[in-house]
């Protein structure tokens, strides 16, 4: 069960945020059934709906409250969309929050059909003084960062206590990374699942990730922050696993079920 006092890092907490960013890709009467089983009593549900030629359909997010801890769910999108859309290099930049450095520019769309419902729904049920945290996989992991960076930058007596996000695409430039970095570093925790292909995405030097990497190794053990050696081994190692489909290692990482199962393997 959810620890509703839980404070700064844990892999017990990450295990859960990973069991919230899943429950982003529900319905809205799955979200509040579990909602309810993990002791938060209030929910509000937040969603947009897009036109062509933007590549999404809709934004969709969760916003679910208890008397001592407030949880944000971004939802994701298949990796076969999310790579295609990232892969688009005529994508014009997005201005970032309080017009620090920029995003892509899907990724700012997305968040700004949403972001207006998420504050206001926070700034109400955050009553009590209640910890908060952002959680969201792949596409949701790129808007659970962006969100918790901009109410840092924003809306600072709305700050998160943390934001997890897994595998999440690389979200902004270095000046947005670095002002994160600076003053919200120890409040995100990014997973990468080995070769999980949406982290990759997209390209440097436009767009970075911010330094927080927590890497699951091919055996599944979470490190912090691997020497880049090891890493580029353990990845060719984990591209090597499966003979017949080597290229398909990326996709598979990149499933939440894979983070999930990866996070309850540490906890033993």
């Amino acid at each position: 069960m959810i620890d509703h006092h839980a404070t700064g890092y844990s892999l017990q907490h990450a295990y859960w945020m990973a069991q919230a960013a899943d429950l982003a890709y529900k319905d809205k009467a799955s979200i509040e059934r579990q909602a309810g089983q993990w002791g938060f009593d209030q929910v509000r549900h937040h969603e947009s709906r897009f036109t062509p030629p933007f590549p999404l359909e809709d934004t969709q997010a969760y916003t679910m409250a208890g008397d001592h801890m407030i949880i944000i769910g971004f939802r994701g999108t298949e990796p076969a969309q999310i790579r295609d859309w990232l892969s688009d290099a005529t994508t014009p930049p997005w201005p970032g929050p309080a017009r620090t450095g920029y995003v892509h520019y899907g990724f700012g769309e997305a968040l700004d059909s949403v972001f207006p419902s998420v504050r206001d729904s926070l700034a109400e049920l955050r009553r009590q003084e209640q910890t908060v945290w952002f959680t969201g996989h792949s596409l949701g992991g790129a808007l659970a960062m962006l969100a918790g960076c901009r109410m840092y930058l924003e809306e600072p007596r709305l700050r998160a206590d943390g934001v997890y996000t897994f595998g999440q695409p690389r979200t902004c430039d270095r000046l947005l990374a670095a002002a994160c970095n600076k003053g919200f570093k120890d409040r995100l925790y990014r997973f990468v699942n080995n070769n999980d292909i949406v982290p990759q995405m997209p390209p440097e030097p436009a767009y970075t990730h911010v330094e927080a990497l927590r890497y699951i190794d091919s055996t599944g053990k979470v490190h912090n922050s691997p020497p880049r050696f090891s890493t580029l081994t353990d990845r060719v190692r984990g591209m090597t696993a499966d003979m017949f489909a080597p290229t398909s290692d990326g996709v598979r990482d990149h499933s939440i079920k894979k983070y999930i199962a990866a996070l309850e393997h540490n906890l033993v």
